[in-house]
């Protein structure tokens, strides 16, 4: 389904509900995200305080913190502005109305059909991008979504219409590994491509952002796709060159 190939980001979920919480943890994974997940608003606040996500799913029934008064800190005192998708069995108007209060972007009752939560999750994504994206940054690297400027260490990079379109994907996904079907998919979408068109592509990316440089940045993951990273900053931190990482869970006493 086309819509899936759209969203390239990390999600947290933070449900209550162990059935439904691995639901969406599972599908949104199986899209090749990053999808972690808390039990409760006071697990959310730790990972949201150590990890970048692109958008919050978020429970109002929650143990402890509730998801009003977890919107309201991210809000309000953390100064958050990821996108938050409230997600709940509360279906009064006065229920919504103090969800888009507390700072909520959207709101969607339950049940609900995941395709639904990925089209809503999507969309605030998306004008996320547009709205707070417009500079990215990976190591002294750095690409001007606007202008469409690269420059790396202070010197202008130019760039054939295609590189640029597979770099400012590395760049909006230099927390994961992105496959060689995921980028040609964003780039050339259903048009057929010749099959070395990408290796090509890439190698001269990597001879334009690496080769006159000190240290490397467009790193190959054998067997799985690319990255892009500046790995100094990632010594010592193996784990996050995995594709996806394990869902936080929650444990109950």
């Amino acid at each position: 389904m086309s819509y899936l190939n759209q969203f390239h980001g990390r999600v947290l979920v933070v449900e209550d509900n162990l059935d439904i919480a691995s639901l969406l943890v599972d599908f949104f994974s199986e899209q090749g995200h990053i999808a972690d997940f808390a039990h409760d608003g006071l697990s959310a606040l730790n990972l949201l305080r150590h990890n970048d996500y692109d958008a919050l799913i978020l429970d109002l029934a929650l143990p402890g913190m509730d998801g009003i008064e977890l919107c309201r800190q991210l809000r309000q005192v953390q100064n958050i502005t990821l996108p938050v998708l409230m997600l709940t069995a509360r279906d009064q108007l006065a229920d919504k109305l103090t969800g888009f209060e507390a700072g909520a972007d959207d709101y969607l009752v339950k049940p609900f059909e995941l395709a639904e939560v990925y089209a809503r999750i999507n969309a605030l994504w998306r004008r996320s991008k547009l709205s707070h994206r417009k500079r990215l940054q990976v190591g002294d690297l750095s690409l001007d979504t606007g202008t469409l400027l690269v420059e790396r260490s202070g010197r202008e990079i130019r760039l054939n219409p295609v590189r640029l379109k597979i770099l400012r994907l590395l760049m909006e996904n230099s927390h994961r590994v992105v496959s060689r079907s995921e980028i040609e998919s964003y780039v050339w979408g259903e048009d057929l491509t010749e099959s070395d068109a990408l290796r090509t592509h890439l190698c001269a990316l990597r001879q334009a952002i690496d080769k006159p440089f000190s240290s490397r940045l467009l790193h190959t993951v054998h067997g799985l796709g690319y990255r892009l990273y500046d790995a100094p900053a990632f010594a010592g931190h193996h784990q996050l060159t995995q594709v996806q990482s394990l869902p936080y869970v929650h444990k109950m006493a």
